[in-house]
Formats: C-alpha cells, structure tokens, sequence
C-alpha cells in the first residue's frame, strides 16, 4: 500500500467532534509553493546539494540530523545547548540558500517538514521562551495580535516565511499527507515527539509511519478504554484534512489498539478528547543536588 493510500488512513477522526484549532490560520490561504529560483551554491562547510531533483540528488540535511540526535531526548528539546551548536545556524543558512522546484514530491515534504521543525526551535531560542509557545508575542496578556505562527521566521527558496504559511499554504495544501500532522512539532509536549533524525526523501514513508505509531501509541494522548476512544485534539484541529466514517476509522486504528482490536474494527465506539498540553517541550534542567549538613 502506497504512501498516499496509508496515510489517508489517518483521515476518520474529523466529523467525530469540533474542537476549534487554537492554532488556526488566519483566513484562507492560497496554496503556492515558491516559484523556481536560480540554484544555489553548495554549502561549502556542510556539503549540502540544494537543489535536487528527479535525477537523484537530494537536500542535505545532516547537519539538522546532527542537530536533534545530539540535543533531542525522547522527543524533548535542549534549546540552550542547540542555541550554541554551530551546525544549527549552519543549517538554518543550508534552508536559506535551498531551491525547492526541481525537487521530488518526497524531498520537497521531507524539506518543509525539517524546515518547519527547525523554524519552530529557532522561535522558541530567538524570544528566549522556556515556558509556552503561546507566550510569544502575546499581547496584554491574552490578546496576541500577532502570534508566534505569524512571525517571519525562516528563509528558504528565496523569501521569509512564517510557520502558519509553511503549515497551511505548502505543507497541508499541496501534499495532502495526513501523517505530517505527527510530524509537525508545535514545541509543546501535547505534540508529536521531535524526531532525532532529520526527515529524507528516501525514507519518509517508514519515518512517517514511525511518527504515526509512536504517536498513537502514547496513552497520555490517545488510548481506547472500555469503548471509548480517547483521542489527541490534532484529530479536531485539522478536521478538514481527514474525511471518514466510523468504520474506517476502526480499519485504521484496530492495530494500534490490539486490547479492543475487535470493538474498535467494527466501529463500536465513541470519541472523546484528550487534553492537549501546551507546555514547551523542553528539556527541564535536574533539580539542584541537595547538600548534607
């Protein structure tokens, strides 16, 4: 089975409730990648090949992979420590200096997803923040006229982008791929857990599907308990993505849930939310050691 016929498997938690995705664009966004630019130089310190397409070349994204699978411990972020990694703004400059055009559809998702991950750590170092994404830019304390998802926060394929533009006008539009939504960290611990290798054309299918298990695996945000499937919000705030019945839903999730495997196949069940946490997903330093008298 496919890439695509997997993951819209993903798709049958939508017409189940109608949470309000705290996150949401801001009015309707028109798809359109960048148009194609001149190719770029190739990274001299990182080795990096920008521009790849259907000949077999493909973005280098090692020093991103670099990156996470030193500073990311099951899925938590020590921002400190990628603040002063160079590889990091090595990166951040790869991405900058990346044409996306001549790119397959696998390296171009594998591109924006790394991309986004990456702006969204940048974020949280650039404000500071160790709380709450939600913190930055907050306005009066409640209002945010312009949010964290709003601000220009990376360059690529020659122009700034802010993450909701990257999320919505690229990523949801133009790929139609249910499973990058347990790819996309939103640095908050409700999220999927960051990955701590970088995403590659060449084995996104598994690393999507690994996401997706590890995700739906996580009892803290989605389990099946005495008929009652608990699931994470993402299943609400992106409802427009997913479209399904019941039934199919069960097809989907009966392997993950093996206790209930044949409730859940005939689609015997109800749907309820789990709380999604909003807390930064950042490494939390040891308490200080205490000293005896």
């Amino acid at each position: 089975m496919g890439r695509r016929i997997r993951g819209c498997l993903l798709v049958f938690a939508a017409l189940t409730t109608g949470a309000v995705m705290p996150v949401a664009p801001h009015g309707q966004l028109i798809a359109q990648e960048p148009a194609r630019q001149e190719p770029a130089r190739q990274d001299a310190r990182s080795g990096a090949r920008p521009d790849a397409g259907s000949d077999g070349r493909r973005v280098d994204h090692r020093e991103w992979d670099a990156v996470v699978s030193r500073h990311v411990r099951q899925g938590q972020v020590d921002y400190d420590a990628v603040a002063r990694d160079p590889a990091f703004s090595r990166y951040l400059s790869t991405l900058a200096s990346t044409t996306v055009d001549g790119l397959d559809e696998d390296e171009r998702l594998a591109f924006w997803l790394n991309a986004y991950n990456a702006w969204t750590v940048q974020l949280i170092i650039a404000h500071g923040e160790r709380e709450s994404i939600r913190n930055i830019n907050r306005t009066l304390g409640v209002l945010r006229l312009k949010g964290p998802w709003s601000e220009p926060i990376g360059k690529a394929a020659g122009r700034s982008w802010t993450l909701d533009e990257v999320e919505h006008r690229i990523l949801r539009k133009h790929f139609r791929e249910p499973r990058i939504h347990f790819a996309l960290v939103s640095a908050a611990r409700g999220a999927p857990s960051l990955r701590n290798e970088a995403y590659t054309g060449d084995r996104l299918n598994d690393q999507l599907d690994a996401q997706a298990r590890d995700f739906l695996g996580d009892t803290t945000r989605n389990r099946f308990v005495n008929g009652v499937f608990w699931l994470s919000p993402i299943f609400t705030y992106y409802r427009s993505d997913f479209a399904a019945t019941p039934a199919e839903l069960g097809v989907y999730l009966a392997p993950f849930f093996p206790a209930g495997r044949e409730l859940i196949q005939k689609g015997r069940f109800f749907i309820r939310q789990t709380r999604f946490d909003w807390s930064l997903n950042g490494i939390r330093p040891a308490p200080p050691a205490i000293r005896s008298p």
